[in-house]
């Protein structure tokens, strides 16, 4: 049996990363990666960034692969905790990175909206959580702790305005699925949720408007990029902690706005 042959020390230490090229999924793929993880680099389009942020993991001495795959098509999601398997080993930390991020209201909704959302946003990280959990189920390698699902969500869950709805319900369905999911797939893995503020500049947001916005927070700061990978980093080793959600956002959670914080500056 292959547990008689690696010992604790020696097994792997994989992180699948979704969205993993470029923002914030760059961010967190390079912090994992100097706390000593080798990193499984999905990407969906932007394969020279996906290539880029694989070579800079390599430079930092450790392993990295690059795993394409839409979010928004269940096949091609069920193969990407196996494609990870097969390049780098078994995966004992999937950070649910990727996101879509497009403005609709009330007044704009649409059936297509929600569904897109939904399907990239919350199912693909269901999936891709219950995939990592039957993988660990039935592993023969000699694991003292559980994996870990890292969902990133937003600070605008406990902050609620109905800007960007259909984004807005598919985090609010994530996080849900955060609690339920930590409790149907213990002892295995633990599932928890990671809420950032503004960190980067969105959409036709100006750096100033940028500048503004992560500023007003009881910190006088948001969250940075470095604040999430960080963040990462911590709840991939915290191992008693599952089915709740850390928020890494200067407080912004704790100011309520009628708006989304863009369009007030």
């Amino acid at each position: 049996m292959r547990s008689s042959l690696l010992s604790k020390s020696t097994l792997p230490h994989v992180a699948l990363v979704t969205g993993g090229a470029k923002r914030l999924g760059r961010q967190i793929a390079l912090d994992l990666a100097r706390a000593g993880w080798d990193v499984a680099i999905h990407y969906s389009t932007s394969k020279s960034e996906a290539e880029s942020t694989a070579a800079e993991v390599t430079q930092l001495g450790r392993r990295a692969c690059l795993i394409a795959g839409d979010l928004a098509n269940e096949a091609a999601v069920n193969t990407l905790i196996n494609e990870c398997s097969q390049s780098l080993g078994e995966p004992s930390c999937l950070v649910n990175n990727a996101s879509l991020f497009a403005y609709d209201d009330a007044a704009t909704f649409s059936f297509g909206a929600l569904h897109k959302h939904m399907a990239i946003n919350a199912a693909a990280a269901i999936a891709l959580t219950r995939n990592l959990y039957q993988l660990r189920a039935k592993s023969q390698l000699p694991y003292s702790q559980p994996a870990v699902a890292i969902n990133l969500l937003d600070q605008k869950l406990i902050n609620p305005n109905p800007d960007f709805l259909s984004y807005t319900l598919s985090k609010a369905a994530l996080l849900e699925a955060t609690r339920l999911l930590a409790q149907a797939l213990a002892p295995h893995v633990r599932v928890v949720g990671l809420g950032p503020g503004i960190t980067m500049v969105s959409g036709d947001q100006t750096t100033d408007g940028f500048s503004q916005a992560h500023q007003k927070t009881p910190l006088g700061r948001s969250s940075t990029p470095a604040d999430i990978g960080a963040a990462v980093v911590y709840l991939a080793s915290a191992h008693a902690i599952t089915g709740t959600t850390l928020y890494v956002d200067g407080g912004q959670h704790l100011q309520p706005s009628e708006r989304d914080i863009m369009f007030l500056t």
